[in-house]
């Protein structure tokens, strides 16, 4: 089987290391193992760096494309134990006879890289792996245009698979509906969510979701149908300990904005455009809902036109105890790898 991989080598306190090498990315796809600008090199061409072998350059040329056996190859011999951050991306949009990602798979990921924290797959089917075959040290789970099938994270599931997990993003998974959300109440180290174009969450379902997530702290809402003003209600009534919350501000009214006032530990808040909705707060609706926020300490204002405009100079000078970053929304990558 071959698939598309790309993994961070987190690199602590090796002698020899440089900033610029701290992060190693390899990119596998089935291709012979060569740089990008196309010369081949093997293993012999590895120089080390204390302990650990590296592609010679890796700080100013560090894609290599590498077939899976040269990749498990250096996975095993040379870095298992230090692999913290891994990308991974399947071929779920290539039509039932492409490879896929397997329970062998993940199951070996598991076994090899012990310190293995970061886990983020990419347009892969999982609808035939279940969750119960990830590596269990996982901190980090991000799912991304990916497949997942009903039983994924149901709440009868077994409630000890991944015990250390702390965040979860969810990124334009279609299957994930509120009986998923539910299900992720297993997760009892869970402190942040992101939630990104999961169009099949209700209103209705997010705030039964998070009446059971009391202990996050984090919460990101981005690109749903939910309204701005639906999801803020249920962080107000059940997040009470919430500490950064993003979302779009579809739907966003100054009443909804208002629920958040008081909220004892809020310390970041970004509200992302494209500005389309009639009913958005004004700067000095904002400016007033934020004052009464008493830890907040960044409020970031994205996509919404308001760069070097008369709102900007506003909420900075109203808010001289806060990071005022108003900004036009950055291009987003179509390779999953950036």
């Amino acid at each position: 089987m071959e698939f598309t991989l790309h993994a961070y080598l987190q690199l602590q306190n090796l002698p020899g290391a440089s900033k610029a090498s701290q992060r190693v990315p390899f990119v596998g796809s089935g291709s012979a193992c060569r740089r990008d600008h196309g010369d081949f090199c093997g293993l012999a061409g590895l120089c080390p760096v204390g302990d650990l072998l590296l592609p010679p350059g890796s700080g100013q040329d560090p894609h290599l494309q590498m077939r899976p056996k040269v990749m498990w190859h250096l996975l095993r011999r040379y870095m298992a134990s230090r692999l913290h951050s891994l990308r991974m991306g399947g071929y779920l949009f290539s039509g039932s006879q492409a490879p896929q990602l397997s329970p062998a798979l993940m199951r070996a990921l598991g076994q090899k890289c012990p310190n293995l924290k970061r886990l983020c797959l990419h347009v892969a089917n999982l609808s035939m792996v279940p969750i119960t075959s990830l590596p269990c040290t996982l901190k980090t789970l991000e799912l991304h245009s990916c497949e997942i099938s009903m039983a994924w994270l149901l709440k009868e599931q077994d409630p000890t698979v991944l015990p250390l997990l702390e965040c979860i993003v969810l990124d334009r998974v279609p299957a994930f509906r509120d009986e998923h959300l539910q299900g992720l109440t297993r997760f009892r180290a869970l402190r942040s969510l992101v939630l990104g174009g999961t169009y099949r969450v209700t209103e209705t379902g997010l705030d039964m979701g998070l009446q059971e997530l009391s202990y996050l702290q984090r919460l990101e809402v981005l690109g749903c149908t939910l309204s701005a003003d639906s999801t803020l209600l249920a962080i107000s009534r059940h997040l009470r300990d919430v500490r950064k919350i993003r979302l779009t501000v579809r739907g966003l009214s100054a009443p909804g904005l208002s629920v958040l006032e008081g909220m004892p530990a809020l310390e970041s808040l970004c509200l992302l455009g494209p500005l389309i909705t009639p009913e958005m707060p004004s700067p000095h609706e904002i400016l007033s809902s934020c004052l009464t926020m008493p830890k907040l300490r960044v409020l970031e204002l994205q996509g919404l036109g308001w760069e070097g405009q008369e709102a900007e100079r506003i909420l900075s000078k109203g808010l001289p105890h806060c990071m005022v970053i108003v900004r036009a929304c950055p291009k987003e990558s179509m390779d999953w790898w950036m």
